[in-house]
């Protein structure tokens, strides 16, 4: 489960040592960063602070925060920890230069009224330690009031004469050169600290800074996969996030040379005003050559790297946002739900694994069969999958869609037909990390006498009965839907793929007495030591009756815990009708007088969507339950525990089409889309090579973000454009054809 983000901050004090500060309450400032109503910030500020779970504020506490959704309430605690972040760095350098006895009272004021992070380092810099400089050292040998006569830009006067009476061959001044020289590594250090000058700078480089990239020369004798970015140059502000992270990933490799750069010229000539310049004083040439060597080697790079890192954060967070958008995806697939399923992991030198488990997920059976190692093998192979059909009459098949999966799920299909056994889908399952699973602590512990091979085909099998119960026993990054997944900011991509399980299990609801510890651990509240322990539990002393069973079992699970959890299990067939629905326990009595006021018993209203729709719900609003609240209830009445994913629907790939080799420009084909990213849509076509619909042919007018248009998991029926079998390549289309 992601941590929980604490906003004692809000009531917190930045406490320099000596003058103490206001309290410190961003509400305000983050409602209007965000365009949200500020009592509802504030209130969700307030539940977080209770240790509250995001799909627990979003879906029974509507009323306190105004109904704001699961999407807003995250930015909110994203903001409020960024604000925290920044409270706490402003206390630091309050404390720094307190200490250094150098806070005034007008420096303090501006570090208070700081609103960013960048604006608070501007204002530390001249007094953040420091190793030795060119500046530092030019005031140890005494050429500071000099320096101080370049920036006031007196009138009259004679630089050369002036800088004379500092020559001093004992103090490493051996002539005027030295001295001036000197004097504007001085100025040039206090130009590139002013904040003014740092804030024209930056605004510089976001405005008109260019991405450039070129190659090494030494590492580009042969083809590679960045030759796209040998001679590149793209406005920053512009870059799309795959092509910047594609450039880093090219630098981080050796391939390429990466920077950010401007016109430096241009901005040392917008300099010039702030640091003073007067074209008649005897000292304007040497401000400015002081600015222009302040704007190249110290102003550029320091801030080039501020901005590369912003550049890469802003990269990072879209495609961790592609990333978690088709995770979402994956995770609520339609489900074929509780049907026994005979799965296969296919292979041709080790053999199909195949197992049938139960409509509850159970392993039964697990076999071997060989379907390339000649007629006696296939033989064999036949005779086996017809006795599992016989003896278990699986609703489905499952066939992992790996190498030679497509053969696998045509050899079932024709066995069916073949042997007159009862018509049933035979479904290609995408296993990406079903091999990540079966050597997981998960997996020994499910299976501990099982071979990994075995393991992974019940894996499979369980995908297509519930893609969810059986995806979040795996790390989100091993599924394959993401991009750049290893190149972006781990921590970031952690807890934005927490945050989407999370969501995702929640929105769906878990069934008490089947869910695995893994899928538990992400119920509000509850975490994987719980979760354990509930399933511990269960196979020791038999399902939960009731949902205070918890309470009453779960050794450390109280009621804050319950209160959290509670509205997102469900115990089908249980002693409390409203058990399998997502009412909340602290609205039972609620219903309990609804259905005494209908005159009709509890079990009667619940799912009796008529009975349901006949209730005058306005009559019970009050002050702790709203609208909101009352038409959820409603909802849940007319079918409870109802299941938020679609129905399952099996895809349907072409026949004579099985490897690349079949494919054909213009062709048309029924496709599913596996993964979505910055630059188009892979599209599964079932030749065991994923095509790409790239942003430009997804639509018959132009398309900016490719997620408006496709979501992984949709069928699409694409044409083939183009197939490159030597660099496995396959280009595809939505657009209508020409003419």
């Amino acid at each position: 489960m992601p941590l929980r983000l604490s906003v004692r901050f809000l009531y917190a004090r930045a406490r320099p040592t000596v003058m103490s500060d206001p309290p410190f309450d961003p509400s305000a400032r983050i409602a209007t960063e965000l365009g949200l109503p500020l009592p509802g910030v504030r209130a969700v500020a307030a539940l977080l602070e209770e240790k509250s779970s995001v799909p627990f504020i979003a879906r029974y506490r509507k009323e306190r925060t105004g109904g704001l959704d699961e999407v807003a309430i995250r930015r909110i605690e994203d903001a409020y920890a960024t604000h925290r972040a920044l409270g706490e760095r402003r206390s630091t350098v309050l404390a720094e230069i307190d200490k250094q006895g150098k806070l005034t009272p007008e420096l303090r004021a501006r570090i208070l009224a700081c609103t960013s992070k960048s604006e608070l380092e501007d204002l530390y810099l001249p007094f953040k330690p420091k190793r030795r400089t060119r500046a530092m050292m030019a005031k140890e040998r005494g050429l500071e009031p000099l320096a101080l006569r370049i920036l006031a830009q007196p009138p009259k006067g004679d630089a050369l004469a002036e800088a004379r009476a500092f020559v001093d061959p004992a103090r490493e001044v051996p002539d005027v050169e030295a001295a001036l020289t000197g004097a504007r590594d001085i100025v040039a250090e206090i130009v590139a600290e002013r904040t003014d000058a740092r804030a024209l700078a930056r605004r510089a480089f976001d405005d008109e800074g260019a991405v450039v990239s070129s190659r090494v020369p030494s590492k580009t004798k042969v083809p590679t996969k960045f030759e796209t970015y040998y001679d590149y140059r793209e406005r920053a502000k512009a870059i799309p996030s795959h092509r910047l992270l594609a450039i880093l990933r090219g630098e981080s490799e050796g391939v390429l040379r990466a920077k950010v750069e401007i016109d430096e010229g241009k901005l040392g000539a917008r300099l010039l005003p702030i640091a003073g310049f007067r074209r008649e004083s005897p000292f304007a040439g040497e401000l400015a050559e002081a600015v222009s060597d302040a704007v190249h080697r110290l102003l550029c790079p320091s801030l080039e790297s501020e901005v590369r890192a912003n550049l890469k954060l802003s990269a990072d967070r879209d495609a961790i946002q592609v990333f978690a958008e088709n995770l979402r995806r994956l995770l609520l697939a339609a489900p074929l739900g509780r049907r026994v399923v005979l799965g296969i992991d296919p292979g041709q030198r080790t053999g199909c694994k195949c197992v049938v488990v139960d409509d509850t997920g159970k392993l039964v059976v697990h076999t071997l069969v060989n379907l390339v190692q000649g007629a006696s093998a296939t033989e064999h192979a036949r005779k086996t999958l017809k006795d599992l059909f016989t003896r278990h009459a699986p609703f489905a098949v499952a066939v992992g869609n790996g190498t030679h999966g497509r053969e696998t799920a045509d050899f079932c299909r024709d066995l069916i037909a073949a042997e007159g056994l009862p018509k049933v889908p035979v479904v290609l399952v995408n296993e990406s990390g079903a091999s990540i699973y079966s050597a997981s602590d998960v997996a020994r512990e499910e299976f501990p006498d099982l071979d990994l091979t075995v393991r992974g085909a019940v894996s499979i099998a369980r995908r297509l009965q519930d893609p969810l119960g059986e995806l979040v026993k795996i790390d989100p990054k091993s599924i394959g839907v993401g991009q750049y997944q290893h190149d972006v900011s781990q921590p970031l991509l952690q807890k934005k793929l927490d945050e989407v399980v999370e969501s995702c299990v929640n929105a769906v609801g878990v069934e008490l007495n089947m869910a695995s510890a893994p899928l538990l651990s992400f119920v509000a509240g509850v975490g994987p030591s719980l979760a354990r322990k509930i399933v511990k539990e269960r196979e020791a002393k038999g399902a939960f009756r009731t949902r205070t069973d918890l309470m009453k079992r779960v050794p450390g699970f109280g009621p804050r815990t319950f209160e959290q959890c509670a509205g997102f299990v469900r115990i089908r067939g249980g002693a409390h009708p409203l058990d399998e629905s997502a009412v909340h326990p602290e609205r039972y009595d609620l219903v309990l007088r609804i259905a005494k006021d209908s005159g009709v018993p509890l079990a009667s209203l619940v799912g009796n969507a008529e009975r349901a729709e006949k209730v005058p719900w306005t009559k019970y609003v009050s002050a702790t339950v709203g609208l909101p609240t009352l038409e959820d209830i409603q909802k849940e009445l007319a079918k409870p525990g109802r299941d938020p994913r679609d129905s399952f629907e099996a895809p349907a790939f072409r026949d004579d089409v099985r490897t690349m080799k079949d494919l054909a420009p213009g062709m048309q084909l029924e496709g599913v889309v596996t993964n979505v990213t910055a630059f188009g849509a892979f599209v599964d076509v079932g030749v065991h090579q994923d095509g790409l619909v790239h942003v430009s042919q997804l639509a018959d007018r132009f398309v900016k973000d490719p997620g408006t248009v496709v979501k992984a998991g949709d069928r699409l029926k694409v044409r083939v454009l183009s197939v490159d079998l030597e660099r496995r390549r396959i280009s595809l289309t939505l657009r209508a054809p020409a003419g």
